[in-house]
């Protein structure tokens, strides 16, 4: 027996007990040393559901800038996100671009780890805010997929999106709302709808102008009729 067939079959029951790297999100990936932002694969489900999300990790000099799961993300207008709950469920458009994670994908992330979540947004005209919640979970589906949001850091924002908190999610064909109407249709879009809405984060994509309540409007930054160019959800375990 030769010695480099010795050696090969010592290496196989390493090879067949090492476990697999599966990471549940993009933290997991940093601390694996995957430092640099871009397009991964995460598992929020287990080995047999992958999903890709943006990561964005962030500074270098500053590592606790990163370790960001990206869960939405609109900033060109490519994608239309007035969509029917299968797919506000399971998730649309490409991790590259504008994309929507998907409420499951979300509800099984909050259930694995406890999150704080950011939410970064930009204007037509160069100007950004960004608010921060210490404490985001969304629940499962039976539930209405209600969100949960607590002790806000506000980045010039506004308070805008603690009106939506403890709401259920809703959408042209599933009506979860606390109005009288169907607010996902009047305003175009799938969200956390109440009587209807402060933030509308998934509304049309309007270049600026917005008809009342149908862009990406957040009420407490920039009012009812001017839609955001960019906007981005992203959470990570808490520090």
């Amino acid at each position: 027996m030769t010695m480099a067939f010795i050696v090969f079959l010592l290496l196989i029951p390493g090879a067949l007990c090492s476990p697999v790297f599966l990471p549940v999100d993009c933290s997991d990936l940093y601390n694996r040393g995957f430092g640099h932002s871009g397009v991964y694969t995460i598992y929020p489900a287990g080995s047999t559901s992958p999903v890709q999300v943006y990561c964005d990790m962030g500074c270098e000099d500053d590592p606790d800038s990163g370790k960001w799961t990206v869960i939405q993300r609109r900033k060109d207008g490519t994608i239309n996100f007035y969509r029917g709950w299968d797919q506000y469920k399971t998730g649309f458009g490409q991790a590259s671009g504008e994309y929507w994670l998907g409420l499951e994908n979300i509800h099984l992330l909050t259930l694995r780890k406890s999150y704080e979540m950011r939410i970064d947004m930009e204007d037509f005209e160069g100007a950004k805010a960004y608010v921060q919640y210490s404490t985001f979970s969304v629940g499962p589906e039976q539930e209405g997929y209600i969100l949960t949001l607590s002790d806000l850091t506000d980045g010039g924002a506004g308070t805008s999106l603690s009106d939506h908190n403890g709401l259920s999610f809703s959408t042209f064909d599933k009506d979860q709302d606390t109005h009288s109407t169907n607010c996902a249709k009047t305003y175009f879009g799938g969200w956390w709808y109440g009587e209807c809405h402060s933030v509308n984060a998934n509304g049309l994509y309007l270049w600026g102008s917005s008809t009342y309540g149908m862009g990406i409007n957040w009420r407490s930054w920039k009012g009812y009729e001017y839609s955001l160019k960019a906007i981005a959800i992203k959470i990570r375990p808490k520090q």
